[in-house]
């Protein structure tokens, strides 16, 4: 697979070539993920002055750190570079960069003193949209010194003030993670995304798209942030061995895997077997309504 560097965070990735675009895959900017660059746009943002990539890409990165982390895809091209510089959503006080590490913090964690490890933390800044590492450390001790952080080395943990003032700064909710492994169709990606994710969250659960992209041989590393979710919904309906391959990951894991397929295929399963039960939809409505009684009432062990 081709390697390039990434503009945003220097490091030298591997990158996926989809369509007009690069992905790159694992370099600081999206650790264990990928983000995507308009191919014809990588040469003209390289040639930007010392002046402006100092000032931008640090924004850029951690721009797409913060998305990815959260589970949106990230797809920029050279156009898109300065309306994110210029968001009123990026932070720019101390405060509010001590904000997004309590988020960060607040995300990977199940409660106040559940250790969260930040490695390399010299690469790590971009998680509060710092320039450089030094602020990144003043941050840190700021937070300490209010007592809503305990750092061990890399360790790092949130205290019951600290993560009391996460839950405020979150809305008080705090989602867990899930994964939805779906075939690689754009139209059935789209129609989960509308239809089936905003009722998943509504059940106290975050869901994330696992791509095709990271699946398999071709990203190790990435299938690994399965480890971390507490939920797996995998459909079968256009089955790709990538679905039954996360799924398993999954399942020798421990994690929960709910199995589900559209009327219209589920006899052509490729596997038939008692631990894959899944459920039979004909609409997404259908499909919506049984994935909400399954997690409303019924206990999901994580």
């Amino acid at each position: 697979m081709e390697k390039k560097r990434c503009l945003f965070c220097s490091e030298i990735v591997q990158i996926e070539e989809k369509g007009m675009h690069d992905h790159y895959l694992g370099c600081y900017c999206a650790p264990g993920g990928s983000y995507s660059l308009l191919r014809d746009s990588y040469n003209t943002i390289n040639a930007f002055s010392y002046q402006i990539k100092s000032k931008r890409f640090p924004i850029i990165s951690a721009y797409i750190r913060e998305q990815s982390d959260c589970g949106e895809a990230v797809m920029l091209s050279i156009g898109d570079l300065a309306a994110i510089e210029n968001s009123p959503n990026i932070p720019v006080t101390i405060e509010e960069k001590e904000g997004r590490l309590l988020q960060y913090l607040y995300r990977h964690s199940e409660g106040p003193d559940d250790p969260v490890v930040i490695h390399p933390l010299s690469q790590s800044y971009n998680i509060t949209y710092s320039p450089n590492l030094q602020e990144l450390v003043y941050i840190i001790e700021k937070l300490k010194e209010e007592r809503l952080i305990i750092r061990e080395g890399m360790t790092f943990m949130l205290t019951e003030k600290g993560w009391s003032e996460a839950a405020a700064r979150a809305g008080g909710r705090k989602l867990k993670s899930c994964f939805v492994l779906l075939s690689d169709c754009a139209d059935t990606r789209t129609e989960w995304s509308e239809s089936v994710f905003p009722k998943i969250e509504q059940c106290g659960y975050l869901p994330r798209l696992f791509h095709q992209s990271e699946m398999g041989s071709r990203e190790n590393h990435s299938i690994e942030l399965i480890s971390d979710c507490k939920l797996i919904i995998a459909d079968l309906t256009k089955p790709s061995p990538d679905v039954y391959l996360a799924a398993g990951y999954a399942l020798g894991k421990n994690i929960p895997v709910i199995w589900t397929v559209n009327r219209s295929t589920a006899d052509e399963l490729f596997v038939q077997s008692h631990p894959i039960r899944p459920f039979v939809w004909d609409t997404t409505e259908e499909l919506v309504e049984m994935l909400q009684q399954r997690l409303s009432y019924k206990v999901i062990y994580s």
